[in-house]
């Protein structure tokens, strides 16, 4: 990987984390057509993708940086410091309650189906198109059926749980991590600024428990040139991403996912017929 590919999946990276079209998708695509896959070695591209992801966890914690310090503060102090019973403790202390809660499905399904992640089962472009497809039809059931009244303030921890399950379904490629959760979000019958507000911030232990994994392991796949490339994608997904999360945030206070959808849909839809005309391979 050169620099310019580094660049290219750093933008890939940042752009398609936070809005509900899959990173993961995007980056096998860009990853194919650069020919940076090996199909002998999948793992290896496994180990990339998550360590340019932790580029998109910095520009979280630099976009929310003012909540996070919030919620950790609060947190320590209604547990630690004055210990209050849950339904006392603050809104702040409780969302740090319900990203530790949210957080635990994906951590357990990871890790039991660890292997498969990693494989070439999930490099695969048909379940990618799929993927794409399936999830755009229940995102737009969420959004001709939600509520979208609920607002940061009201998350309980049912809540919490239930988008904590839905960002497992994040795991197959072309799913999105934020399009599981803000779609388990609407489905809860919260806003959509909130869902997505949610959505980041369920996304750091993920993002940063699979990044460092990933790249504990990926070790023995990365050279001083390679080490080099990765951190300009990181530094790339990071800027982009925050960029990424400011306009989503904004965006979805007047309007609906709906250009998502149709975007995912029309991707899905092209994949299976490149796939078909054998322009590209599986």
């Amino acid at each position: 990987m050169n620099v310019f590919e580094a660049i290219i999946l750093g933008l890939i990276q940042g752009i398609t984390e936070f809005l509900p079209i899959s990173s993961t998708g995007h980056l096998t695509l860009a990853g194919r057509y650069l020919h940076l896959i090996d199909k002998k070695n999948p793992e290896e591209w496994t180990a990339i993708i998550a360590i340019i992801q932790l580029g998109t966890l910095i520009s979280i914690l630099i976009y929310f940086w003012k909540d996070i310090i919030k919620i950790i503060q609060s947190f320590f102090t209604d547990n630690l410091i004055r210990r209050k019973k849950f339904n006392e403790q603050s809104i702040d202390s409780r969302i740090g309650w319900y990203v530790i809660i949210g957080s635990i499905p994906v951590v357990i399904v990871g890790l039991l189906f660890k292997d498969i992640i990693e494989g070439t089962f999930t490099k695969d472009l048909r379940v990618i198109a799929f993927s794409l497809i399936i999830l755009a039809v229940i995102l737009a059931i969420a959004e001709k059926t939600a509520q979208h009244k609920r607002g940061i303030e009201e998350v309980k921890l049912k809540d919490a749980l239930f988008i904590g399950i839905a960002q497992c379904f994040a795991l197959i490629p072309g799913a999105s991590r934020s399009g599981t959760t803000i779609t388990g979000g609407l489905f809860a019958g919260l806003n959509r600024e909130t869902a997505a507000r949610f959505s980041f911030l369920l996304s750091m232990p993920a993002i940063a428990g699979s990044g460092l994994l990933q790249m504990y392991e990926a070790v023995e796949f990365i050279d001083d040139s390679m080490l080099f490339s990765l951190i300009i994608a990181i530094i790339v997904a990071g800027i982009s991403g925050y960029l990424a999360i400011d306009f989503l945030l904004k965006f979805l206070k007047n309007n609906t996912t709906f250009i998502f959808i149709y975007y995912r849909i029309i991707l899905g839809i092209l994949i299976l017929i490149m796939l078909f005309n054998n322009y590209i391979k599986p």
